[in-house]
């Protein structure tokens, strides 16, 4: 973030919401355009052009969405920008994409958008129909082959609580370890939609999608409901389902200790 006095600027706490379709992910990259790049740009023509750096409470892979992703923003310290012409300002400099600001406020001190995180949350949908989507497209994974979402929830249960997911971590995986609290794991049916609900401090690379690829394996019945727990003890990513595809998955929450934009 900005190495000048703090005096000079401000720090704010946006809430946003963006189509990963067409999208390299949000971090800046050279392969492709990005929500962070779109996002700082946006900002930077509301602020005159001055440079504008963001940080963010997770960083989603290319043709992933977001509903409730949060960001922060540290902009000249001007009194004639409220809340609401940042929210407005950057969301209109933002069009013709599909990334929208759904909510600006002045953040609190020492708050920062990823590491006074607590909680993400993501849900991970899959269309369950013979026909392909139409009006879901690059919204979710289409599967043909009948799934059973009470089975796919209860293997899922035998994955709460803190475990070694080396099974479910991609390869490029750059975290520290392979340890993590996955806190809520709910998988429901509404009509032809499956959806899966996860929660946890903290995700592994990949680790949401090559869940969800695993328990598509458990609805239509090629594992038992037991295997899951087996591949987990494993701590082995061969023995585990494919990787599910990118569209299905949506960021829908981020969790603070105190909420900044109650």
């Amino acid at each position: 973030m900005n190495d000048g006095p703090a005096s000079f600027y401000r720090r704010w706490a946006l809430k946003i919401e963006y189509d990963g379709t067409g999208l390299v992910g949000w971090q800046r990259q050279n392969n492709g355009l990005s929500v962070q790049e779109l996002l700082e740009e946006a900002a930077s023509r509301l602020v005159g052009d001055a440079p504008v750096m963001s940080a963010t409470a997770g960083r989603t892979d290319a043709g992933v969405h977001a509903s409730a992703m949060v960001v922060q923003l540290d902009l000249p310290d001007d009194p004639r920008l409220d809340a609401r012409q940042i929210r407005d300002g950057i969301s209109f400099h933002l069009k013709p994409h599909r990334v929208a600001i759904c909510a600006a406020v002045a953040a609190p001190e020492n708050w920062h958008a990823r590491f006074s995180a607590i909680s993400r949350r993501y849900c991970y949908t899959i269309l369950n129909r013979p026909t392909r989507p139409v009006l879901d497209l690059n919204h979710v994974w289409h599967v043909k082959r009948p799934l059973d979402a009470s089975a796919m929830h209860e293997a899922g249960q035998s994955l709460l609580g803190r475990h070694d997911f080396s099974s479910f971590r991609a390869a490029s995986c750059q975290a520290s370890g392979p340890i993590r609290t996955l806190d809520r794991l709910d998988v429901a049916r509404d009509g032809d939609h499956i959806r899966i609900d996860v929660e946890a401090r903290s995700f592994l690379h990949h680790q949401v999608r090559n869940l969800a690829g695993s328990l598509q394996l458990v609805g239509s019945g090629q594992w038992p409901v037991a295997k899951l727990k087996e591949v987990l003890d494993a701590c082995d990513r061969r023995l585990a389902g494919p990787t599910a595809p990118p569209e299905g998955l949506c960021l829908t929450h981020v969790g603070y200790p105190e909420d900044p934009f109650v």
